[in-house]
């Protein structure tokens, strides 16, 4: 029984300390009894919660109010306070007066007290009854009768009722009912619950829902269960607290253990900021000041929205509960939702009520939990039965069970505090149980079965839904109440009723007093309580292997890891060493490793635990691989299975001497984890537990020894092994324990106690014994292992979270030392793992009950314990040592290159698997060639590892990685969790390369720290002579060589000497001495100027020596040996073919060339970067380019690079231009000139430079007549004229029409106009009417001091371009994505991290910028490209623009030629950029070459036919311009060049077969012997200028940064990968076809080009083998490339037979013209035809639908003839004039008898005609005349005319001979027909 009222209190209104504000606070009048009762102290703060919103005194009467809060004690115990408030006017004493400086005080606001007449003001009084019982109903009806009384003033003692209310007592469950007086003529029923545990809801899970919606309870709920703070808002403080109430009913059968504050009052809003998580209603009057709280869960309940904050995460309910579940609310709440589809709806449904609803909603939930928490009794450890149930949880195996491990949501409840309580409460065995019980242990299987059937779910719902209605509600038809009320409004009545009285104390003391004697001579109501065993349901059933299909645990896998173990145990090694594979594979199933502990287990029962050394290595390599899999929970106990074993196996080492298993396994994360040990105590206890209270005939029938094993099957040990009948679980047993424990005698109890406590207690000893050994390493004078365990090095916080759990390819990556074991010494590590084991003894201890006597001798022993093991190991790691090492499979040196020599002897190391899944496997399949086993080696060339994979199923297949020394951009310690292995080192390499290698046991820690060590200082010598390519031919070549090779050349050497000395002499002067300098008149220079310019003509003097700026004639013989070797550099050469004047000319001076080759810089002394020769506009002198060069950053001044031969527009670079102050800075040593400031006449320079320039160009003012320009065509000519890199461009139109303005086009992103789907700029629109002469695209930063020419004859374009620290950035983050160091996480990481990189972005940008210089020069502009230092981005534009603009730069030898000119000439800094030196270690690898030939290779793959050179010679420089194997891409300028005597050493010594130190010279070596260079596509247009797309989505990855080759390591150097030649294909002895020999290629091992290499390059191989066997030396591969192509084309003429090459020719050649292919179906099998789709042969079929018949006749033909050649009457090559402004292009045309047609191709080869000429149509052939662009050596008489019905063709043949015969023959055509 319980009192129903604990407390009736009086609370009024007092005032506050502000008069005459209006607010007030509460004041306790009367409280009954004011005796605080014993048992239930008096709640503080009451008068806080009848008003939470504030005492305030109101202008009006309100209604009377009622609501209850909820206050909890300290003892978590739960007080509901029932407030009843009503309004009584303010007596005038109480009326607040003030004074008017009082109101001013005030401020503006109005006081209530203001606005309305003192009399007039009402204030709040209260009646609250406080009880720890929840009858919300029973409390409003009883303060309302109290009110009622008081209102209508009845005639009844007020002291009565309140006495009676207050000595009411009730039973607290039980499902009685009492029916209760208050003694005012009132009758009310109280109905118990059958089940206190069950909570009451009456509506407020309903009204929950109904505010809220499903998907945001839901959310709610999730968030209470996790521990989130959760904030009700609403303006009733009734529906906060019914929300919270419902809120908490959801949670059952957990308990809210934490803040839970239904309304909380104004004044305690600061609660909110409390850490700890909470369940608050607020009102929302107070909303803004919740808007601040960053981490709390608000639900608006009068808004319906549940806001969670961005820093919230609720973890969803695990799939399919939270759909399943939603579903069933669904059907709860709206019925209707399955009807609402049917054509024919039943005519009504029933609905619920309220009340009912709650229940349904409120049973869905419950379901919820039984299926969320099913078998949770299976997974409960009872440590102590006696004198209290000690319970703890399996919360690995649960999770295990369930397949959860990774489950957010249910983790964080199992870690819960509710949970916690959850256990202790409900996993008593021995109690009464309720609804829950039961569902969660008998309708599991029920719940299942009927999860995909709503019906039969929803009648379930509503079963359950009714159990919890009649425990409400047990007794539905009880009598009405009989409770009197006010009459309505009768608070508003006039006369205002007297107040409240006051009440007698000793009255109502008198009554409570009265029934407390009355109830103490009553005997106690015992309420006799139904306990019973709990019920544990069915067990979990298994869960299916989350790794599917891949490693389903088959009978028969089980079947070969028994077999496996029993050939160990039966010493057949050779059969299980033929099995292991397939063991250690099955081992990844869970079904699998349980088979093998449970086989070992047999194994150890029948006295077969020692080993010899074989079977102890087989044995402990499977344990490993069982354990590497384990995480550091251990949710499937294999760790826990196997913990008994690894102390039972030994082997004997020496005599006396034993090793243990456990020795060998301790490399993994599960020994250091807390959790697991406690786990398996907890269940160790269990069993010993339960064995003390089993019959001695059920003990030895029971799982005696099965304590040692542990929870094999979770809590349920030798399950497996038993009838299940036999069984009695520990839960059973300490259920029946609990029963019997009142029965027995005090003696007996404490003996129990005892033996319980004994039990625990010696089991702490033994699990001190086992931790310490699996924690205590072998070599303990070794700190690696603990360092390796996150578990213990962060002992402090028993976090076990930073080691991932692979045992063999794992690292983690950092540790701090904090941890203590970077130097940690014996001591420390037995220290430490003392104070893990302390700590592990004090918490299981305390937890058990063990007495502090027994802790204190733990404590004593454990240190001794640690010790004596460490003393035991000693012995053990000595003689371990002595065994004979196991024998390492041996392997061959490496060849090396002529010059490479060995700096270290090998060392043994294990190649670990990265990131790329291809090496291990993976998803691709294949072998797992990685982890191997091998030896690395240092070269002074390269790192080089080979080895064999580990996996013996792959076979004996060599690996091998390596990249050279110089490409080294990172190498890194890492940590290796194996016992046999050291720890390790990973070097990434920027030839895309990474070897992550850890160091055999064998290989001392000194070894490897001398390996590191000579790498870094051969990857970082002291100067550039250290590297490779200097070393090599000196270590290579006698040591006498280079001593004659000086004497040989001596003027070389003196050359290079003088230049240098020259050159120094000239910079140390060049800034100090001023001279003065006339210059002759700007009229003098060809062009006259207007005066105002003449006026500030300045220029500056230096009277340099004569050696610097003479004429050659006056030339020193030394300088004239410079010159010469000069004029023969590539620069030269280039500028003699683009006709930008020869040396000579620019001495004469010849006015006619606009250009000239000046000579200034041939000491290098204006600029050290640029070469000695450079083009400058002719009219410019040397002595004005000192000063203009001052411009420019590093003097870069602007020089011509290029020449179109079309537009004769020119390509310049330069430098960015110095700022303003920079140049003052510059000018500061010399005088000012008088009158003009130095910046002033510095911008004037340029200008005038500027001018130069375009005064060079050809009549740059014709572009006003439209010749330059695009005025005279149509934007939709131009449309139907061009297109963006298809296989090909077949745009070759004098310029695609540019947008608006090129500037904001470049700079900016986006493109004005719709712009083209590949990047290209869109059609119409032109810069501007009249195009500038001159664009320079400079850094926007940069370009703000150069003046716009007045004259618009040159345009700044600013565009904004990416930083070279921007490229380091960005190729860092590639090279971590093409090769990754560890295994990727997520699906898509590496397109996300190949995004992130922003290289493909870089790339766009480079050939966006490039197209549209193309596009500007193309237009007959020029174009000065002025960006950075002008030798990096600078170099990558010009040099992709030259690239797209000139076929010979697509040509082996232009290519070549390009890269020396204006990569090497003009100064990039290959030493600077890839941090050749020591100097340049900090600095960091920039791979702005790498961008510039992956830019190349996109170009390649979107224009195959174009390029002479292959895509395997772009690798192979990208891979030897880091490489250091050649001089070639040493240094920074050509002047460093010279310096070191490089720049023209080849000339003068011929060296023979001496190694190549020149990769053009290589590469030209190698091209002779193999084609590997050479592009067989390669089929050229002359005037081709490309437009590649640009847009990211048309750029490919470089597969040079994905690909790699382990058979033989990267395939560019050359010497080293030529293997054995590929057997030949042998005929059959029956004389059958030859027998085909299959290989197997596999991915990343084999090379595919070298397995199956194209039929071109195999034909050609096969034809040199047959020459070596017929002992006719071979013909070189090009010669005979060359002569297969021109007997073809003859062939082709004779017979119309075409042989195979020449089939593939012509085939090839349309290839890259066709848009479409067609697979047609001929006579003998399918034929491929590529049928061409040409947009140029329209101008001779006049319709569409001709163009179709045409296309459809040409594939007819092509199906039943070889060759067209057969109808070939006569052919040859003409000239012929395109249609309207098209220009005259040579055509072979072929004039067909047999068709009479006139069909022309573009070329000889083509099997395509590009168009035809129908003969019927010709009305005559008659003589022509020359027209504007014809050939200009041809004869007059060579030209005629075709007339057709419907235009003139113009042709003009190469003679006048051939013309004639091609108009006989034509004639004869037309007679003919």
């Amino acid at each position: 029984m319980a009192r129903l009222a604990d407390y009736f209190v009086l609370v009024a209104f007092g005032p506050g300390p502000r008069a005459g504000s209006g607010e007030g606070h509460g004041q306790i009048l009367q409280r009954f009894p004011e005796k605080d009762w014993e048992d239930n102290p008096f709640p503080q703060g009451i008068e806080l919660f009848c008003q939470p919103s504030g005492w305030q005194l109101c202008p009006e009467r309100n209604p009377p109010t009622f609501f209850i809060a909820v206050l909890t004690d300290i003892n978590s115990e739960r007080h509901y306070c029932a407030c009843l408030t009503f309004w009584e006017p303010v007596e005038p004493s109480q009326a607040p007066a003030c004074s008017r400086e009082e109101e001013e005080e005030a401020g503006e606001r109005p006081s209530p007290s203001a606005l309305v007449p003192p009399t007039q003001l009402f204030a709040p009084k209260t009646l609250v009854l406080v009880s720890r019982l929840d009858h919300a109903e029973v409390f409003r009806n009883s303060l309302g009768l109290i009110y009622t009384i008081h209102v209508e003033g009845l005639s009844v003692s007020l002291e009565n009722v309140i006495g009676n209310l207050l000595t009411c007592t009730i039973p607290i469950t039980g499902g009685s009912q009492r029916t209760i007086s208050l003694g005012a003529g009132d009758r009310q029923v109280i109905q118990t619950p059958l089940t206190d545990s069950l909570p009451v809801s009456c509506c407020s899970v309903a009204l929950l829902f109904r505010q809220l919606g499903i998907t945001n309870v839901l959310a709610l709920f999730c968030a209470a269960l996790t521990e989130h703070k959760i904030l009700f808002l609403s303006r009733s403080y009734q529906r906060l607290t019914d929300a919270c109430r419902g809120l908490l009913a959801l949670l059952f059968p957990l308990r809210y253990s934490f803040t839970y504050v239904p309304i909380l009052p104004a004044q305690l809003l600061e609660v909110l900021s409390t850490p700890t998580p909470f369940i608050i209603g607020v009102n929302s009057l107070f909303q803004a000041e919740t808007q601040e709280l960053l981490d709390v869960i608000i639900a608006d309940l009068d808004g319906g929205t549940v806001t969670v904050p961005e820093c919230v995460h609720i973890p969803p309910l695990p799939e399919p509960l939270h759909s399943q579940t939603h579903s069933a609310l669904c059907m709860v709440l709206d019925p209707e939702l399955e009807l609402a589809d049917l054509a024919f709806p039943p005519p009504s449904t029933s609905t619920s009520s309220l009340k009912m609803q709650d229940k349904e909603l409120r049973a869905v939930f419950l379901r919820l939990f039984a299926q969320l928490l099913q078998g949770y009794r299976w997974c409960l450890h009872i440590v102590r039965i006696h004198p209290e149930p000690v319970i703890r949880f399996h919360k690995a195996a649960f999770l295990g069970q369930r397949g959860l491990v990774e489950d957010d949501f249910l983790l964080k409840v199992l870690e819960g505090m509710a949970f916690a309580g959850f256990v202790s409460e409900r996993g008593v065995p021995y109690r009464t149980t309720d609804l829950f019980d039961e569902l969660v242990a008998n309708e599991v299987k029920r719940m299942r079965a009927d999860e995909n059937q709503p019906h039969r779910v929803l009648r379930h719902v509503k079963e359950l839904a009714e159990q919890l209605y009649k425990n409400e509600n047990p007794y539905p038809a009880v009598t009405m109440h009989k409770v009197q009320k006010p009459g309505e409004s009768s608070h508003l009545r006039r006369a205002p009723p007297r107040p409240f009285p006051r009440l007698d104390e000793s009255t109502v003391q008198w009554i409570i007093d009265q029934a407390t004697a009355k109830l103490q001579g009553a005997p106690p109501a015992v309420r006799a309580e139904k306990k019973a065993t709990v019920p544990s349901g069915p067990p979990m059933a298994a869960i299916v292997e989350r790794n599917g299909a891949v490693h389903a645990n088959s009978a028969r896998r089980l079947e070969v890891v028994r077999n496996c173990i029993s050939y160990v145990f039966e010493g057949k090694m050779l059969e299980a060493k033929k099995l292991l594979p397939a063991v250690l594979r099955a081992l990844k199933g869970r079904a699998a490793r349980r088979c093998l502990t449970r086989e070992l287990h047999l194994h150890v029962q029948q006295n077969r635990a020692v080993l010899d050394h074989q079977q102890f290595d087989f044995v402990v390599r499977m344990m490993n691989c069982c354990l590497q899999d384990c995480t550091a929970l251990d949710e499937h106990g294999i760790a826990a299975a196997l913990l008994p074993l690894v102390t039972a196996f030994c082997r004997k080492l020496s005599p006396g001497v034993t090793q243990f298993a456990y020795s060998c396994v301790q490399e993994h994360v599960v020994w250091s984890t807390p959790q697991f040990w406690e786990a398996m105590f907890y269940g160790d206890v269990q069993t010993h537990i339960r064995a003390l209270y089993l019959e001695p005939a059920e003990e030895d029938n029971g799982p005696s020894a099965k304590g040692e094993v542990g929870p094999t099957e979770f809590g349920t040990p030798g399950k497996e092994d038993e009838e299940e009948e036999e069984e009695r679980s520990a839960l059973d047993v300490a259920s029946e324990q609990r029963r019997l424990w009142p029965t027995l005698s005090r003696d007996k109890q404490q003996e129990l106690v005892q033996k319980e406590e004994s039990t625990v207690f010696s089991q702490a000893i033994h699990y001190a014994n086992r931790m310490s050994y699996l924690l205590l390493p072998l070599d303990s004078s070794k700190s690696r292992l603990l360092r390796e365990r996150a578990g213990l090095g962060d002992l402090e916080s028993m976090s076990n979270s930073l080691v991932t759990n692979s045992m063999a390819g794992s690292v983690a990556e950092s540790y701090d030392t904090e941890s203590g074991f970077e130097d940690a010494e014996t001591s420390d590590v037995a220290g430490t793992v003392v104070r893990f084991i302390n700590r592990f003894v004090d918490k299981v201890c305390t937890e058990s009950g063990v007495t502090s006597d027994h802790l204190k001798g733990l404590h004593v022993m454990v240190p001794d314990i640690v010790q004596m093991h460490i003393e035991t190991l000693e012995a053990v790691h000595r003689e371990s040592k002595r065994l004979p090492p196991i024998q390492k499979p041996k392997l061959p040196r490496p060849i090396l290159l002529p010059g490479e020599e060995y700096v270290l002897d090998g060392l043994r190391v294990y190649l670990l698997p990265d990131g790329r899944e291809e090496g291990s496997g993976g998803s691709v399949g294949g072998p797992a060639l990685l982890p191997a086993e091998g030896i690395v080696f240092l070269t002074t060339y390269r790192v080089i590892f080979t080895g064999m994979p580990t996996d013996p199923l792959v076979g004996e297949q060599v690996v091998v990685r390596s990249f050279p020394v110089a490409s080294l951009t990172k190498e890194k310690r890492i940590c290796i969790q194996d016992q046999y292995l050291q720890d390790g080192l990973q070097l990434r390499s920027c030839t895309f390369q990474l070897l992550k290698m850890a160091f055999d046991e064998e290989v001392s820690s000194e070894s490897a720290e001398v390996f590191r060590k000579h790498l870094h200082k051969l990857r970082y010598p002291p100067d550039i002579k250290g590297t490779f390519a200097f070393t090599a031919g000196s270590i290579y070549t006698a040591g006498q060589q280079p001593r004659t090779a000086k004497e040989k050349s001596p003027s070389l050497r003196t050359l290079s000497r003088n230049l240098v000395k020259n050159a120094k002499k000239t910079i140390g002067r060049q800034y100090v001495t001023r001279k003065k300098y006339n210059p002759p008149s700007w009229e003098q220079r060809g062009h006259p100027v207007p005066p105002e310019d003449q006026e500030d003509e300045i220029s500056v003097s230096e009277e340099l020596e004569p050696s610097t700026l003479t004429p050659t004639s006056a030339l020193k013989p030394s300088d004239r040996l410079t010159m010469n070797s000069l004029v023969e550099r590539a620069c030269c050469r280039d500028y003699q073919r683009l006709g930008l004047g020869t040396l000579s000319s620019s001495l004469s001076r010849a006015k006619s060339e606009p250009f000239r080759v000046t000579p200034v810089n041939r000491m290098y002394a204006i600029c050290r970067s640029y070469p000695g020769l450079l083009i400058v506009p002719q009219s410019i002198q040397d002595n004005t380019l000192q000063r203009i060069s001052r411009c420019y950053r590093q003097n870069r001044f602007p020089v011509v690079c290029w020449r179109s031969s079309r537009s004769k527009a020119v390509l310049l670079r330069s430098g960015g231009l110095h700022g303003k102050g920079v140049v003052g800075l510059f000018k500061a040593q010399n005088a000012p000139s008088p009158g003009q400031s130095q910046a002033d006449s510095s911008s004037l320079e340029q200008e005038k430079y500027l001018q130069a320039v375009v005064s060079s160009m050809p009549r740059h003012a014709d572009a006003t007549s439209g010749r330059n320009t695009l005025s005279g065509f149509s934007s939709a000519h131009m449309a139907s004229h061009g297109k963006w890199g298809s296989i090909r461009a077949g745009g070759r139109s004098s310029g695609s029409s540019l947008a608006v303005d090129v500037g904001s086009r470049l700079a900016g992103k986006d493109l004005l106009g719709p712009p083209q789907p590949n990047g290209a700029p869109s059609e119409p629109g032109f810069l501007r009417p009249q195009r500038a002469a001159l664009y320079i695209i400079g850094d926007k930063a940069q370009l703000k001091g150069v003046r716009p020419d007045p004259l618009q004859q040159w345009e700044l374009v600013p565009i904004e371009v990416f930083e070279v620290r921007q490229v380091k950035a960005s190729f860092k983050k590639l090279l971590k994505a093409c090769v990754p160091g560890c295994t990727a996480l997520e699906p898509n990481s590496y397109l996300r991290s190949l995004e992130e990189s922003e290289w493909l972005s870089q790339i766009h940008k480079l050939l966006q910028v490039s197209v549209l210089v193309v596009e500007l020069l193309d237009s007959g502009s020029s174009v000065l490209v002025s960006l950075e230092d002008g030798w990096d981005i600078t170099t990558q534009v010009v040099s992709l623009v030259q690239l797209l603009s000139d076929p010979y730069y697509r040509t082996l030898e232009g290519f070549r030629l390009l890269v020396e000119k204006e990569w090497l000439s003009f100064g990039h800094r290959f030493t600077h950029r890839g941090a050749h030196t020591l100097a340049g270690q900090s600095g960091g690898f920039a791979p702005i070459f790498l961008q510039f030939l992956d830019c190349v290779h996109q170009v390649h793959l979107q224009f195959p036919m174009e390029f002479e050179f292959s895509q395997f010679y772009l690798k192979f420089l990208s891979y030897h311009h880091v490489s250091h194997r050649f001089r070639t891409f040493l240094l920074d300028s050509d002047y460093e060049r010279i310096e070191l005597g490089l720049l023209y050493e080849e000339k003068g010594e011929k060296k023979g077969q001496q190694v190549c130190k020149s990769v053009w010279e290589y590469v030209e070596r190698l091209s002779k012997k193999t084609p590997v260079f050479y592009n067989y596509m390669y089929a050229p247009e002359d005037t081709e200028v490309l437009r590649p797309y640009s847009n990211v989505s048309n750029l490919k990855v470089w597969d040079f940064y994905t690909r790699e080759t382990l058979a033989e390591g990267p395939p560019y150097d050359w010497e080293l990968v030529q293997g054995p030649p590929e057997p030949v294909e042998e005929e059959r002895p029956d004389g059958g076809a030859p027998q085909s020999r299959r290989r197997v290629v596999w991915p990343c091992y084999d090379s595919r080009l070298r397995a199956q290499p194209d039929a071109i390059s195999r034909l050609l191989e096969e034809l040199q083998r047959l020459e070596t066997e017929l002992g006719r030396p071979s013909e070189r591969w090009k010669d005979t490339w060359d002569r297969v192509k021109a007997a073809q084309r003859s062939e082709a003429r004779q017979d119309g037979r075409s042989t195979p090459s020449s089939l593939l020719m012509s085939s090839v050649s349309h290839h890259r013209r066709s848009l479409g292919v067609y697979l047609q179906e001929g006579p003998v099998g399918s034929t491929l035809s590529l049928s061409l789709d040409s947009d140029q042969s329209s101008s001779s079929t006049p319709s569409s639908g001709r163009q179709a018949a045409r296309r459809s006749t040409s594939t007819l033909y092509s199906q039943f003839q070889t060759a067209e050649s057969e109808n070939r009457s006569y052919e040859g090559t003409l000239y012929k004039k395109g249609a309207f402004m098209k220009p005259w292009k040579a055509r072979w045309f072929v004039l067909d008898k047999t068709k009479h047609q006139l069909r022309y191709y573009d070329h000889q080869v083509d099997t395509e005609y590009k168009g035809v000429i129908d003969l019927a149509e010709v009305e005559s052939v008659t003589p022509g005349t020359p027209t504007m662009g014809a050939p200009k050596t041809v004869d007059e008489k060579a030209f005629f005319d075709v007339k057709t019905t419907r235009r003139v063709y113009n042709f003009c043949a190469q003679d006048v001979h051939l013309a004639q015969q091609w108009v006989d023959r034509l004639q004869s055509c037309l007679s003919d027909a």
